[in-house]
């Protein structure tokens, strides 16, 4: 008599920045998937809401902020006693506003942004990595960036630039986990409805839906890409950004709205 196959293990995943917007929405598509899941945000109320919508232990919650590398080795360490190694970590955690260098109460926001866009990856991925090669488990990390980091925005100095850093980041983390069976999986998305772009005042073209956008996200996920945008009329928007001159591009942002200048 043929032997029954074993049932697959039950996905587990580890998401930042869960309490709102895309965070979230990619949050609960996997818990209706079945995933066992661990979520993060500074707010910790948005996070007891998600784990009251589901099985008890099936979401994880944790009160942290990504600026801080060692309560993010704590959670990371809590989540992989609680759960187990993760097969996958989202860093999604990200914060947008409006910048200009020239006015000296934005330097902070400068920080801020950087630390939570870029330094933010580095300290959700480093307490996993390990534990991953150690597992054997094929995991996969996924960085958030965004198609703003394609070409710098005026009014948008901070995050265009966080964005650009996040995506060259994540392509050297790939090539580095490459010799240990670890993917990376570099998102860009364009503009998904969310508080985020919410506060913005100008037309967002091709602007989808949160839902749909976590759903393709996910897709991407499972395919263990390397690099995607999305929506895809945003990937083809972003060729062309990459080929138009400078002094093109100057012409073209001369008169582009800014992104408002809200406290973060």
């Amino acid at each position: 008599m043929p032997q029954a196959s074993k049932p697959a293990a039950k996905q587990r995943v580890f998401i930042t920045g869960a309490s709102s917007g895309i965070g979230l929405a990619v949050a609960r598509h996997y818990l209706r998937q079945g995933a066992t899941v661990g979520v993060t945000a500074r707010r910790l109320a948005p996070l007891q809401a998600l784990v009251a919508e589901f099985p008890a232990g099936q979401c994880l919650p944790y009160q942290v902020d990504v600026r801080d590398a060692k309560a993010m080795q704590t959670s990371a360490q809590t989540f992989i006693q609680d759960a187990g190694v993760p097969h996958i970590v989202i860093a999604n955690a990200g914060v947008s506003r409006g910048t200009l260098t020239s006015e000296p109460e934005d330097i902070e926001a400068f920080h801020t942004v950087f630390e939570i866009n870029v330094f933010g990856l580095v300290h959700t991925f480093q307490p996993f990595i390990a534990a991953m090669r150690n597992a054997k488990l094929a995991g996969q990390l996924v960085g958030i960036a965004s198609v703003a980091g394609i070409r710098g925005l005026p009014g948008a100095g901070a995050y265009s630039a966080s964005k650009s850093a996040a995506i060259i980041y994540l392509e050297s983390l790939r090539t580095e986990m490459q010799h240990h069976g670890i993917a990376v999986t570099t998102i860009a998305p364009g503009y998904i409805r969310t508080p985020m772009t919410d506060v913005n005042g100008y037309r967002m073209p091709f602007l989808m839906d949160v839902d749909i956008a976590a759903a393709k996200f996910a897709d991407a996920i499972a395919q263990r890409k390397r690099f995607v945008i999305i929506p895809w009329q945003m990937a083809w928007v972003a060729r062309i950004l990459r080929i138009i001159p400078r002094w093109l591009w100057d012409r073209l942002t001369r008169n582009a709205p800014h992104k408002p200048r809200i406290n973060l």
